[in-house]
């Protein structure tokens, strides 16, 4: 389903209609800090399991070697 310019337009004056314009800065800032914290974490995430990877995939070598 492809939105056109009108039926975007219309949801954007519904959404002004609902919210008003003073509200619709703070979900903007609230959507916004919610999106940027997300994407924190999942970096965060990604860099320690790089670094367990790593870490597990040293100890196999280790263990390879002495074996």
């Amino acid at each position: 389903m492809r939105f056109g310019v009108w039926e975007i337009i219309l949801i954007i004056v519904l959404v002004l209609i609902i919210f008003g314009g003073s509200k619709l800065s703070g979900v903007g800032k609230s959507l916004g800090k919610g999106i940027r914290e997300f994407k924190e974490e999942v970096h965060a995430d990604d860099g320690a399991e790089q670094k367990e990877e790593a870490k597990n995939g040293t100890e196999e070598k280790d263990g390879e070697d002495k074996a």
